[in-house]
């Protein structure tokens, strides 16, 4: 019995190397572990043998059934393997680069951001980086709010240690900036970057977020100037049948100052829950630059003239994309931010 194991172990290994593929692998498997195999039938013998010969004779058996099912895993393997890389030379040119793994994506703020410098790069205007952390003097005083100025309370202010020092509540200081670097020569300017309000967080407010300032400045710059960049960019952001409106409005560093809105791009100007039914939609806020401010720039307002702008990226993207909560903005969840 043993010597009739030995040569089935032996027999059943060399057929085995000789199975090219995996067909003939299952024919090998039926043939010497199947239920009508060789191997099966000497374990029905083992029940037959004498008392003391089944022991040894049984353990035996299951080496030996072991050894083959082993090799048959590891010939499997083997081919399952062989078979890959028959397929990989032929459909895959390994001479090739490979392709590089994207980090991630950009963030809908980002792209928001991108989008407007792109529309105001084709009318002119350059990007200005001014800091985040500012001067209680360019914040305000140089832009015609002096300390005890009513107009300060429409910023609630992050302040710092350091007496003077704060976390700028708009991107407007950055005016004075471009101002005294640029001066005496016309300029066109954007300023994009973080603003810090101390303000309750709900969804139509946050404490910190993006704003785009715009600045020109040169001789002769009238309203009408103002009103055809905004009708230019209005068009351009969000679609080029797009109406757009101005209204009067206060701003301490502008005069006259607008508001500006662009007919409902939801209802088309008929009225619905997102225009509050006025068929309107509030973009941005502007106006001609202040003559305190030019002076204070640099720039003498008897022979130069200017207007300003101010937006919210994530107003803006809340109004393109339909989103009804600036606090999904920030809010680390990639249900949101993978969409965009």
């Amino acid at each position: 019995m043993l010597d009739r194991l030995d040569s089935l172990l032996e027999k059943a290994k060399g057929a085995l190397e000789d199975s090219r593929d995996l067909a003939g692998l299952d024919e090998w498997r039926v043939k010497y572990l199947g239920k009508k195999s060789e191997l099966t039938d000497i374990f029905q013998a083992i029940g037959k043998l004498p008392g003391d010969k089944r022991p040894l004779a049984g353990k035996r058996a299951n080496e030996v059934r072991s050894a083959l099912e082993s090799a048959y895993g590891e010939r499997v393997e083997a081919l399952k393997t062989l078979q890959r890389d028959a397929i990989l030379q032929e459909r895959v040119d390994v001479t090739l680069p490979g392709r590089p793994i994207d980090a991630g994506r950009l963030h809908i703020s980002t792209q928001t951001l991108r989008t407007i410098y792109d529309i105001f790069a084709k009318m002119g205007f350059q990007v200005f980086e001014a800091p985040e952390v500012e001067t209680e003097l360019n914040n305000f005083e140089l832009l015609n709010m002096p300390a005890g100025h009513p107009a300060r309370d429409m910023w609630d202010t992050f302040y710092t240690t350091r007496e003077g020092v704060l976390l700028r509540t708009h991107t407007s200081p950055g005016q004075i900036r471009a101002m005294r670097q640029f001066c005496p020569n016309p300029i066109r300017v954007i300023l994009p970057g973080k603003c810090y309000r101390y303000e309750q967080v709900s969804s139509r407010s946050d404490f910190m977020f993006y704003q785009v300032e715009g600045l020109a400045v040169g001789r002769r710059i009238t309203l009408a100037d103002l009103k055809g960049t905004m009708i230019e960019f209005g068009r351009q952001m969000f679609g080029a049948d797009r109406k757009v409106r101005f209204r009067c409005s206060y701003f301490p560093f502008t005069e006259p100052s607008v508001e500006v809105d662009i007919d409902c791009i939801l209802c088309g100007g008929k009225g619905c829950s997102v225009c509050k039914q006025t068929g309107w939609l509030e973009i941005l806020g502007a106006g001609m630059v202040h003559p305190v401010v030019l002076e204070n720039g640099g720039y003498d307002p008897r022979e130069f003239s200017g207007y300003a702008f101010g937006m919210g990226p994530e107003r803006i993207a809340m109004l393109r994309h339909r989103i009804d909560d600036i606090r999904y903005f920030f809010g680390n969840d990639l249900r949101f931010l993978s969409q965009f």
